[in-house]
Parts: structure tokens; C-alpha cells; sequence
């Protein structure tokens, strides 16, 4: 299992920082922010562009290193959803012009005929009010279902670009063939290092607005960036990026390979970016001042990503209490 980059994934990696660069902007977040602009074009520009093809897990570095990056640009497209959440749950049944939502709890499924009749509500599902098709998780399995037959009511979230839904089928049916193979544990490992890599993006740029910020802030007849407390400051932001950083690039390796560890690097790689996040968070802020308080500053799209990943899919301490309960049964080494 290799730790760097090779020439061909350092290439891709430029590629896809620059594409991000031009196609979505501070300017274009904002717009969706404050103005409710429609994403959709942008997420046709991915589509274009081929990122919505990665589904295969041998790709699952290449779409580690777009998930990086559109963490750091506040991503407001269903990207992170469809590929880690509703993809692994529905293998065969993704295209790569629609968007998908995973629905992880809160329906059931009851047999009738040759099919299955779903009904429950499920909250807070990435992306569910705007996505083309649902991954339902029953204890029957996995059914993909048309969001057309479902209700979905937007709900309130941290991040202002963030789409969270309650998502409501009531007695749908489903015939045979909607039911998937997809190993349900398997895909929430993927999910898991998907959000862990959109923290740590989203770290990434809240690390470079403040060090930009630091270095042109003046105080003292010096730029603040001098001082050792800020320094320091800056570096435990830096240790703690960099940890969750490699661990979520390692759990993209365990995917690409289908190693054993895969659970426990997932859970790793979530733990350290909700880690990281909290001293991101707490650091960035501080730094920037009050202007770090306000709605003009870009700062508040990084942290509130961030922030907003680690409500999702479980945060750092019940991560950190699964690893420990492996490390006392024998399962890491």
C-alpha cells in the first residue's frame, strides 16, 4: 500500500484544484447563500468533467483527492451524497447525470406479493429534497426508489449551502428488482471517509484564510503572524489537519484495495476530522477577531462545513469509542 501520490494522482489533484478554482468561486457559495443562485449548472460541469463516474472503488483515491477539494470550496452541489452515500448503496443503478440520497434509518419494509411496501420518515438525509433517486435502508435491504415517491421537507442547517431533509415514504411499493446487493456495512465505511475527506477540505481552507489573514493583519507595527501565540495557534491547527489528513487518505486506500481495516480506518479517519474541525474551529475564529463573527467573511462556510460534517454520520467521541471497543476485542493490531 503506497503513502504518496503517485505522478498520475499529483496530476489529477492540480487538475481538479484548478477546475474548483475557476468553476466554484467564494463568489458563487456566497450567491447560493445569500440569494438562493441554483448549483445545478455547476453540478453539470462535474458531470461533464467525468467526477460523477468514480464509483468504482479501485477510483477511491482519485475521488478522495474531488471530495478534498470540494470541502475546501463549500461544495453546494448533492456531490458528496450521490458519490459516498447513495452510489455504494445502489451499485448498477447510478448514472452519472443524476443525483442520489441515502436514506441510513427510519423506514421499513414489509413483504406483499413479489415486492415490498416501504413506509417510515427519515431525518436529516443528505440532499434528500433534491436528489433524483433514494437508497432506502430497511432490514429487508437495500430498494432504490424514485424521489418522486417520496416527501421531502427541507430542514434548518448550520451550513447555509447545506441541503439536510426529512424524507417520508409512505406505503410505497417496490417490486424485486428494486432491491440492490449492496453490503450496507461496506457502504457506510465509504460514507464515512467520504465526510471525513470534505472536514478536512474544508479545514484545509479555513487554515489558509487564516494564515493569509495573519500575515496582512497588523498590529504593533507588525504583522500579527509574528507573534508566538498566534504561531502557535496556527501550528495546532496545522499538527491536527495534517493527522486527519493522512488517516482519511488512508481510509480511501483501504476502500481502493478492499482491505480488512477498512472499518476502523473509517472510523479513524472521522474521528481525526472531527478532532481537527474543533481545533480549526475554536483557533480560526480567534484569530480572525470579530471580523471571524461576521456574515461578510468567508471563514464562516469552511468552519460551518466542517462543523457540519462532524453532526453527520456520528461525531468524533462515538468514533473514538468504537475504535476502542476493536482495540479491546483484538481487532487492531
Amino acid at each position: 500500500m503506497l503513502f504518496e501520490f503517485d505522478a498520475e494522482q499529483r496530476l489529477w489533484q492540480d487538475t481538479v484544484h484548478k477546475a474548483v478554482l475557476k468553476e466554484c468561486p467564494p463568489t458563487l457559495v456566497r450567491a447560493v447563500a445569500d440569494a438562493g443562485a441554483d448549483p445545478s449548472p455547476l453540478w453539470r460541469v462535474y458531470a461533464d468533467l467525468g467526477w460523477t463516474e468514480l464509483t468504482d472503488p479501485a477510483d477511491a483515491v482519485e475521488l478522495a483527492i474531488v471530495l478534498e477539494e470540494l470541502g475546501r470550496a463549500t461544495d453546494p452541489t448533492p456531490y458528496l451524497a450521490t458519490l459516498t452515500q447513495f452510489g455504494p448503496l445502489a451499485p448498477g443503478y447510478a448514472d452519472p447525470d443524476q443525483s442520489g440520497a441515502a436514506v441510513h434509518t427510519g423506514i421499513t419494509a414489509t413483504p406483499e406479493g413479489d415486492g415490498w411496501v416501504l413506509d417510515g420518515t427519515a431525518r436529516h438525509v443528505l440532499d434528500g429534497d433534491r436528489a433524483d433517486l433514494l437508497a432506502v435502508v430497511t432490514d429487508a435491504g437495500v430498494f432504490v426508489v424514485p424521489a418522486s415517491e417520496a416527501t421531502a421537507v427541507r430542514t434548518p442547517a448550520f451550513d447555509p449551502v447545506l441541503h439536510l431533509a426529512d424524507v417520508t415514504l409512505a406505503q410505497v411499493r417496490v417490486g424485486a428488482g428494486a432491491r440492490t446487493a449492496a453490503d450496507p456495512e461496506r457502504a457506510r465505511h465509504i460514507a464515512l471517509t467520504g465526510m471525513a475527506l470534505t472536514m478536512v477540505g474544508a479545514c484545509r481552507r479555513a487554515l489558509d484564510l487564516v494564515l493569509d489573514h495573519v500575515r496582512t493583519r497588523h498590529q504593533f507595527d507588525a504583522p500579527i503572524g509574528s507573534f508566538q501565540a498566534v504561531q502557535h495557534k496556527a501550528a495546532d491547527m496545522h499538527v491536527a489537519l495534517e493527522r486527519a489528513r493522512a488517516l482519511a487518505y488512508f481510509a480511501a486506500l483501504t476502500v481502493a484495495e478492499d482491505d480488512p481495516r477498512r472499518r476502523i480506518a473509517a472510523s479513524m479517519a472521522k474521528a481525526s476530522a472531527g478532532e481537527c474541525q474543533s481545533v480549526v474551529f475554536r483557533n480560526a475564529v480567534q484569530l480572525f477577531g470579530a471580523m471571524g463573527h461576521t456574515w461578510e467573511n468567508d471563514l464562516q462556510f469552511a468552519v460551518k462545513r466542517a462543523k457540519a460534517g462532524e453532526l453527520m454520520l456520528g461525531g468524533a467521541a462515538e468514533h473514538r469509542a468504537l475504535i476502542t471497543e476493536a482495540q479491546l476485542a483484538g481487532e487492531v493490531s
